[in-house]
Order: C-alpha cells, then structure tokens, then sequence
C-alpha cells in the first residue's frame, strides 16, 4: 500500500511540476515585450547624408526607441511608451513633428497628431495646433478626457490649457532648415515637404507602435505635415484608420507618406483588416497595403506590430528613419533601402 501511496505523490507532483512549468512558460511568452519607431520616408540615400549627420539621427532614434523600451520592461503600458518615444522625436529639430516642424503657406507651424489603445479601441487625435509642444500628449488627453475623437485648431489649444499640458510660443517651432525649406518649396511652386535630407519629397512624420507585457498594442503619429501646405490642409497622421491604428487583436501601425493617398487607402486600418478577416500575416498584410498604396500613386511606408511581437517595416520609397527592439531585446536603427 506505502508503495502505491509514494507512487501517486510522485505522479501527482510530476503533474503538479508541469503544471507549474507550463504556466511559467505561458507567462513568459505573455510577458513579450516590443516597439518600432520611424522618423519619416522618402528619398533617403547614403549619398545625402554626411557620415556626423548619419551618427546623429542613428543616435536620436536608438535615444527614442530605448526609452519606450525601458518603459515597456519596467512594466508600463504600450500607451506611456508610445508617447515618450514620440516626445523625444517631438523635440528635436531633426524630425517633421513639433520642434522639428515644417512650414505651412502662411508661414506657421501646424501641428497633427493621434494615438490609438489597441485593448480599448479609445482613440484621440488632433489637428493644426501652433502652440502645445507635444502634439502626441495632447492627442492622448483628447482620448481618456473628452468624449471625442478629433479636435483641431483653436478648439483643441483651448482643451490642452485646461488639460494643463505645456503650451509655448508658436515661435518655439521655428528652425532655419525649415524655414529656408519653405522658402525654396515656394520659389518651385510646389506643394511638397521638402528636407535637405528627404530630398524633395512630401514625406515626413514621426510615429511609434508598441507591445506591452499585458499583450497590449498602442500606436501612435505625430507630423507638422507638408511644407507649404495651404486652406488647412490636414494629411493621414490624425485620421484613424489611416495614419494610425491599434487593436490588440490584430496589430498596431504607424503610417508616414504622402497623406492624401494613405487617407484614400485607409491604409493602417486595412492592414487590420486583412489580418482578421483574411488570415494573413503581419508581413503579407503590410505589404499588400504598400503595394496597393503604390498602386494608387502613392509613396510612403508603415511600422507594424502585431499581437505576438512580430515586425513589419514596409516602405515604397528609397530611405525610411527607422528603428526596432523585438521581444528578444534585439536593437535595429536603419535609415535606407537594405
């Protein structure tokens, strides 16, 4: 009877000890972490770039893309990540988004951004904002304080001073590369973001998506837009669906890119789409979109991340500013075509 009696708690505690081990193992597949960041598309060549401005916008993007991910292993949410990845893009002039911003016809530096909750399906978003530092910020507070999704212009500054976020001179946007950007755009006639390192195109955002140890998916865009731009023109950066989607059982994107064409393609969300109600992967549904983007005459590129960490960076122009740190904690910062 001892006998059969140690042969049961043996079993039982075999058992016992799979059942452990097999938890501590779904636990740790649960607990990926991973995040992208990109820093616009277009026609970015080796060639264009000197070799101290290749170092400085490599170390600009690993700064960005490592603070999400600290956030991210320390246990915050994909939402905080997402943001302070951005902000930092959102402060430096290197980027087309808040300090880095482009110049409208009127000479005025008009701010969009969004920001989606993959769990919830919350999102909030704003346009042609002159005075919130970042724009990003802004977004989320539109999301988790007000019962709307889009707000633009005087409305939205109105509802980010009683947000309490930091508001500064519209001047605090001005930078001579700009500036003169907008100036030679205007002597061409053309209607076209323009940058001394994205040679001459209408290309130009920041963004970030992000996967937090809960499983869940945040994405983020934040842009001045294109230089030149006139009436008020609003790009795909704020539009959901389009420049910025999440939902935890899909994917999150971030889109860069003539916006116009992203708008018409609903492109973020069609990669969604596919996903769920096609089958396809993260890398068969991102592609597709940038093929049907370009299709339509569009040119641009997304950053993706679906629900398992899996990466997609796919892009129809020569150059996208580009960074990654996957579930393994693998660093990438890439600028061009490879």
């Amino acid at each position: 009877m001892m006998k059969f009696q140690k042969i049961a708690i043996l079993f039982n505690f075999s058992i016992l000890l799979f059942f452990i081990t097999s938890c501590a193992a779904q636990q740790q597949q649960n607990n990926k972490v991973a995040i992208v960041i990109h820093g616009g598309a277009g026609t970015i060549l080796p060639e264009s770039m000197t070799d101290s401005l290749r170092i400085v916008y490599q170390n600009k993007l690993e700064e960005a893309i490592t603070a999400g991910h600290e956030i991210l292993k320390s246990g915050g949410s994909a939402m905080e990540a997402v943001q302070k990845s951005i902000n930092i893009m959102e402060n430096s002039p290197l980027f087309n988004a808040g300090k880095g911003a482009v110049f409208t016809h009127d000479e005025k530096n008009s701010l969009d951004a969004s920001i989606m909750d993959g769990n919830t399906l919350n999102a909030g978003a704003i346009a042609g904002v002159t005075n919130v530092k970042n724009p990003i910020n802004l977004s989320y507070e539109v999301m988790i304080n007000s019962p709307h999704v889009l707000l633009s212009g005087e409305g939205a500054e109105t509802f980010a001073k009683e947000q309490r976020l930091e508001i500064v001179d519209p001047s605090y946007f001005f930078t001579q590369n700009r500036y003169d950007a907008l100036q030679r755009v205007k002597a061409k006639e053309k209607s076209s973001f323009y940058d001394p390192n994205i040679d001459d195109s209408k290309y130009g955002t920041v963004g970030c998506v992000a996967l937090d140890e809960n499983g869940n998916l945040a994405a983020g865009t934040s842009t001045g837009g294109m230089t030149n731009k006139k009436w008020g023109r609003i790009g795909d950066s704020p539009i959901i669906g389009a420049g910025t989607y999440a939902n935890n059982k899909t994917c999150a994107i971030s889109s860069t890119g003539w916006g116009e064409y992203f708008i018409r393609g609903v492109v973020a969300y069609d990669i969604s789409a596919q996903m769920e109600y096609a089958g396809k992967s993260l890398s068969e549904a991102s592609k597709n979109v940038i093929k049907k983007l370009a299709d339509l005459g569009g040119n641009g590129g997304v950053i993706a991340l679906d629900h398992e960490g899996n990466i997609s960076m796919e892009f129809n122009t020569a150059g996208m500013y580009r960074a990654s740190i996957d579930a393994h904690q693998n660093l990438e910062v890439k600028m061009f075509r490879e």
